[in-house]
């Protein structure tokens, strides 16, 4: 009869359409393979979006389908549970009721097999169900359904499994859809807080699971109830067993929702220290994972009882009463920590420990600092006082487990350590005695002498531990390990040789070799070299892609080392025992074309260095060497390391003859200057660059390729390009005169005009052009030149189109003059017929010509330029300044005192004063010393100004003549903090800013001990020299903020204020007919909240962030300019620091909502809407990030805003567009990097 069945299924295949009735009536029959067949079938029908079932056939599945979950055999069993998922989401509503209601049932059965089926059932359904956030009915009464039959199984205790199982799906349920059970809340907390005494264990820890799903979603006074529950029982302490267990459940709540226990930490923590005390190790462990989890989750309401927990973990760190470590000397200690270990393996199952429990009070001691380390940046000096070498002494801990916790918590001290941000490397900084790097670096011996143990330890994972450890030490303090290399390498050895090691050990053992070899001085190794080369040598040959990959790099550094250190160092090395070694291993893996890419790679790299470093010794090697060099250039997937790799090798200083290849390499390079991949055209010019054996016929190959790429679309290739022509007009001057006719050129001028035009491509524009007219070819002479760059200013009546571009050839006109200095620079300002665009440009050829030459034998000068001072065109006006300031920087005692001469009696003080600005940022410091008190006085009588634009001129010049003499006038400008008029207190406080700049300079240490001076105008009277105090301290903020670290304490209280909205500085002004409300505090708002952004980056461990985040709410509620600030301000803090942010989500959440729900009147003008939607775009990029917070979305009125997006088609496509936006950012990101 078996031909009978296949035919059915047969049939069932081919009639899929009608298929449904005849797959339930084939159900009905009684064998098995064909209930197993059919119900497969229905199972594929089922996923098919196109089914649709009406009423009666939707009856008679779902009867079926429960019917089959009864069924003897386990098989059917297991498909018709794979049948409830798609079936939830096509069948009506009642029948996933009649569903649901018959596996409640099943589940309370005393059958065991058909309980475990109906309970996977329930959790398959709820899985299925639409998440809470669509807001979907069905969710909602399937859960509510649910809910009522659990509480009830719980409350019962009957049979224990039948609990365990409503417990499982109940912590399920409460996870995935908890929102929607906020009625049933109290109901299911009031069953569950029995279960915490249930005299099975594995009941209260499902128990204490769904109590952690329960406080995420709960509303506040769930929350009390269950709170002071635990106080309450905790407070009482009837016995030791649910001690315990309440202590672990405050645990999981904190966990869980950290940020709504905080407030009640006060009266939990002294219990859970008087706990730490019992003699009860179980109680102890859970005590110390208590504080962990108070340490991570609440970090503010935790701050003030951080020491207790430090000393409370230090304590228990070395807890281990059943083993004493000092009474025999250290090496029968080592052999009875191995033994120990072994009689160890077997006991490893947490129940039936009967002997020794205090491993696991070591190991939540270990984590707890780990905690403690990663989230108080601020107390890194105390840690390393104290914290550090109790880690330190417990390297040698006998058992395994925490071993490997207590070096991943010194692992997070280094990584707390590492000078990431900017001021902790800061020259400042590192005056002021202990820094936590000099307490690192003290301590250096110390952990070297417990490690050099550990290397030799037979376990792998103490090792890879040890691995880690000197990576992060390293990259923490280069160089700090010099003299400790003799100890450690025996040990990095021993790995590497060791048989039975698993190869993460080897890659592990050589990743830390590579990195102290890159971060130690080269003499350090060479003593090591021979003991060295056989271990790496065997792993290059390792089978293993990864271990080989690894080994060339450490033999590129192996490499490296000779050739840098043979003039200055004592010891001279001879590298040549190991050459043949090294080449050896390494052309065995550069010829292999069946590799890993990444080893193809390193090969190459590798034997680029070699022969790099060692190619006078391999005169035999080096000829085939390059012909498989030559091969990898024409491989697509080599071709840019090899290109790297060539151009190391024609830089070297050994001279290597690479003439064999390059008839057939340079048309390969040239060809690759077509490819659209941007690092490889960059590495292509280089590798040109430096390729000096190039012959003329190969250079007009690479020329022909070249036009292309000097476009302002990328402006780096551009310089590379150019760059590579200005070597060319030194080694192959004649392959120039082609370029007289040619494109080259055209390019060149083109770009010449670009506004991009500025920085490396500028200088290296320049330097072609002085470069090409010192050829002398024909035709490209300095009045060739000069015209081609003019021409077309003079030709045309119409401007160019960007100020910038006249800069641009003035800058090569000046260029060009101070490579031909016999030809004099021809230049038409006073022609009366000249254009204003050519007055323009003559005027700034001359500023650039004069800054270097000094053009004081042009009698007429001054009167031109002057002159040029009334011109009607703005532009030609400031180049006129432009161009005096820097006439003067080329004669100062000629000039100098003319100008403020000039100044002084004339009307056109701003030009004047721009002038003098020019001066004094360009002039030699010793050319301007005996000037400076001339022009302080000039410049203090301007100072006073009623015009902004002068003062902010007046500023600049005496900010940065305050740089040439700090100790004078630095205390001065601080006398006139005291000045009666505003305008001048403005003015010097806006001087600071420009004595302040991100490089160290000979002012900051002055600075540092007065800004704090400067920064009380904070508290002015005035308007405005509160909002230029912001913009100093902002600047300060950004650029040093070492300057100002030390001041937050009294400068945040009145940044703060300055953020307050102040009803006073609001006045309505009439405008016709209409009332105008005008803000004066709004530019002052606006500053205040731009320096609480800077903040973010350079201070935020200084900053008390809750009070931060109380004045970032406020702006959420302010004008437009502020809340696109704040905004932003939440995207950054949410990556920051989420936990904070977590204990405040409520209230933020409201702010962004009403942004979102705004509605603009239908009669604003289009700015208004425009506004709108910009506000709303700003206000999703926030929520986005917030919900990158993990548990941000478990939050009632987060879920609810949600769920309001979604259903608002608007809201839902601005929200969807910026997730994508940001998912694709990351990708990028990751890309990058």
């Amino acid at each position: 009869n078996h031909s009978g069945s296949s035919s059915v299924t047969f049939n069932l295949k081919k009639m899929a359409a009608s298929s449904k009735m005849l797959t339930i009536e084939t159900l009905k029959k009684k064998k098995i393979i064909c209930w197993f067949m059919a119900t497969n079938d229905l199972m594929t029908e089922l996923q098919k979006d196109s089914i649709k079932l009406d009423d009666d056939s939707e009856r008679k599945v779902v009867r079926m389908i429960l019917k089959l979950l009864e069924d003897k055999n386990g098989e059917v069993q297991n498909l018709a549970v794979k049948c409830l998922g798609p079936l939830v989401s096509k069948v009506k509503e009642y029948q996933v009721e009649t569903i649901v209601d018959t596996l409640c049932t099943n589940m309370l059965s005393d059958k065991e097999q058909l309980r475990d089926i109906s309970s996977i059932g329930l959790k398959t359904v709820i899985g299925e169900l639409p998440p809470a956030s669509s807001g979907s009915a069905l969710a909602a009464s399937v859960c509510k359904k649910i809910t009522g039959r659990l509480t009830s199984a719980i409350a019962k205790q009957e049979d224990v499994s039948v609990q365990l199982e409503a417990l499982d799906i109940m912590a399920d349920m409460l996870c995935r859809q908890g929102g929607l059970l906020v009625n049933f809340h109290p109901s299911i907390l009031s069953c569950l807080l029995p279960q915490l005494t249930s005299p099975r264990l594995a009941v209260r820890k499902r128990t204490i699971m769904a109590l952690g799903h329960l406080v995420m979603s709960c509303g506040n006074l769930v929350f009390i109830d269950l709170i002071e529950h635990l106080l309450t029982e905790l407070g009482r302490n009837d016995n030791m067993s649910t001690t315990r267990t309440y202590i672990q459940c405050t645990a999981a709540i904190s966990r869980q929702a950290g940020h709504r226990i905080g407030e009640y930490l006060e009266k939990i923590i002294p219990l859970v220290v008087k706990f730490c005390n019992v003699d009860d190790d179980e109680l102890r462990e859970y005590c110390i994972q208590a504080f962990e989890s108070f340490v991570r989750r609440c970090p503010k309401e935790v701050y003030p009882h951080v020491p207790t927990v430090i000393s409370i973990c230090l304590r228990y760190l070395t807890y281990d009463p059943n083993y004493n470590f000092d009474d025999e000397d250290e090496d029968d200690n080592a052999m009875d920590a191995e033994q120990n270990d072994e009689d160890y393996q077997g006991s490893d199952d947490e129940y039936s420990d009967d002997d020794d429990m205090s491993w696991k009070v070591r190991r939540a001691a270990a984590k707890c600092l780990d905690a403690v380390v990663s989230t108080r940046h601020e107390m890194l000096p105390e840690f390393y006082r104290s914290v550090s070498p109790a880690l330190v002494c417990r390297f040698k801990e006998r058992e395994e487990n925490v071993k490997a916790d207590v070096f991943h918590a010194y692992l997070s001290l280094l990584k707390q350590t590492r000078p990431a941000q900017s001021w902790l490397a800061d020259p400042d900084a590192m005056e002021q005695g202990e820094t936590p790097l000099t307490m690192l670096q003290s301590q250096v011996p110390m952990i070297v002498k417990a490690l050099h143990k550990q290397l030799k330890e037979k376990s792998v994972k103490t090792r890879q531990c040890c691995f880690n450890m000197l990576t992060e030490l390293v990259n923490v303090l280069p160089g700090a390990l010099t003299q400790h290399i003799p100890v450690l390498i025996p040990g990095i050895i021993f790995s590497l040789n060791d048989k039975s090691s698993s190869s993460n050990l080897k890659i592990d053992a050589l990743a830390c070799l590579h990195v102290i070899m890159v971060t130690h001085p080269a003499h350090a190794f060479h003593a090591h070299v021979p003991a060295l080369v056989p271990p790496v040598v065997a792993c290059v040959g390792d089978p293993f892609y990864k271990i080989t990959s690894e080994a060339l790099l450490v033999t590129q550094q192996l490499v490296i080392r000779p050739l840098d250190n043979q003039s200055e160092s004592s010891d001279s090395f001879d590298p040549s025992p190991y050459i043949n070694d090294l080449f050896t291993c390494t052309i065995k893996r550069l010829k292999a074309a069946d590799i890993d890419q990444e080893v193809k790679e390193r090969a190459i790299s590798c034997m680029g260095q070699i022969i790099c470093n060692l190619g006078d010794r391999l005169p035999n090697e080096l000829p085939g060497t390059l012909l498989i060099f030559l091969e990898r250039l024409k491989n697509e997937i080599t071709r840019l390391t090899t290109v790297k790799a060539l151009t190391l090798i024609a830089g070297s200083p050994l001279k290597i003859d690479l003439r064999p290849v390059l008839p057939d390499a340079v048309p390969i390079l040239a060809s690759f200057l077509r490819k659209n991949q941007r690092a490889l055209k960059l590495c292509t010019l280089a590798a040109l660059d430096i390729l000096s054996a190039v012959t003329p016929v190969m250079v007009d190959a690479v020329l022909a390729e070249l036009p292309p790429l000097i476009s302002e679309s990328d402006m780096h290739v551009s310089q590379m390009a150019l760059s590579f022509l200005s070597t060319l007009a030194v080694t192959h001057p004649s392959s120039l005169g082609q370029l007289s006719g040619g494109n080259i050129l055209q390019q060149l001028i083109t770009l010449v005009r670009s506004p991009l035009l500025q920085g490396g491509a500028l200088a290296a524009m320049l330097d072609f052009y002085q470069a090409l007219v010192a050829t002398e070819t024909p035709g490209l002479g300095y009045m060739d030149l000069l015209r081609m760059l003019t021409g077309p200013v003079y030709s045309q009546s119409a401007a160019l189109p960007h100020k910038q571009a006249y800069c641009s050839i003035a800058k090569c006109v000046a260029a060009l003059t101070r490579a031909c200095p016999t030809e004099g620079p021809a230049v038409d300002v006073k022609n009366s017929r000249s254009t204003d665009s050519i007055r323009l440009l003559a005027l700034l050829s001359l500023g650039e010509v004069g800054h270097h030459v000094d053009l004081s034998s042009q009698p007429e000068l001054k009167t031109v330029i002057l002159d040029a001072f009334s011109s009607s065109s703005e532009e030609v006006k400031s180049a006129a300044s432009y161009a005096l300031g820097s006439i003067a920087v080329g004669n100062l005692p000629e000039y100098l005192p003319f100008v403020l001469q000039e100044i002084s009696s004339s009307k056109r003080q701003y030009l004047l004063l721009h002038s003098l600005k020019e001066i004094i940022s360009s002039a030699s410091v010793s050319g301007l010393k005996p000037y400076v008190e001339l022009v302080w006085s000039l410049l203090l009588k301007h100072c006073e100004c009623q015009e902004e634009g002068t003062r902010n001129v007046v500023a600049e010049c005496l900010g940065k003549l305050t740089l040439i003499d700090p100790e004078t006038l630095l205390p001065r400008l601080k006398g006139y903090l005291e000045s009666g008029s505003s305008y001048a207190r403005s003015s010097v406080v806006t001087a600071v800013k420009f004595t302040i700049s991100d490089q160290p300079q000979p002012i900051d240490p002055l600075l540092k001990n007065c800004i704090g001076d400067f920064l009380k105008t904070l508290e002015d009277p005035d308007l405005n020299v509160r909002r230029v105090a912001l913009v100093t301290f902002n600047s300060a903020a950004h650029n040093k903020p070492s300057l100002i670290r030390e001041l937050l304490d009294s400068v945040l209280p009145q940044l703060y204020n300055e953020t307050k909205v102040r009803k006073e500085l609001i006045r309505e002004v009439e405008m016709g007919p209409f009332k105008h409300t005008v803000d004066d505090g709004l530019d002052l708002r606006k500053a205040a909240f731009e320096c609480m952004y800077t903040l973010l980056d350079s201070c935020l461990d200084r900053i008390d962030i809750f009070t931060f985040l109380n004045h970032v709410e406020d702006g959420l509620k302010d004008h437009y300019d502020i809340k696109m600030l704040t905004f932003l301000m939440l995207a950054r803090l949410s990556s920051l620091c989420p936990s904070a942010v977590l204990q405040r989500l409520d209230r933020l959440v409201e702010p962004l909502r009403a942004t979102c729900t705004t509605k603009v009147k239908a009669n604003s003008v289009k700015q208004e809407f425009e506004k709108q939607d910009e506000l709303k775009r700003s206000a999703m990029r926030a929520v986005v990030a917030l919900l990158t917070i993990p548990e941000a979305e478990k939050s009632p009125l987060m879920s609810e805003f949600q769920s309001q997006i979604s259903s608002n088609q608007e809201l839902a496509a601005i929200f969807d567009s910026i997730q994508r936006d940001s998912s694709s950012a990351n990708m990028e990101s990751m890309d990058t990097s």
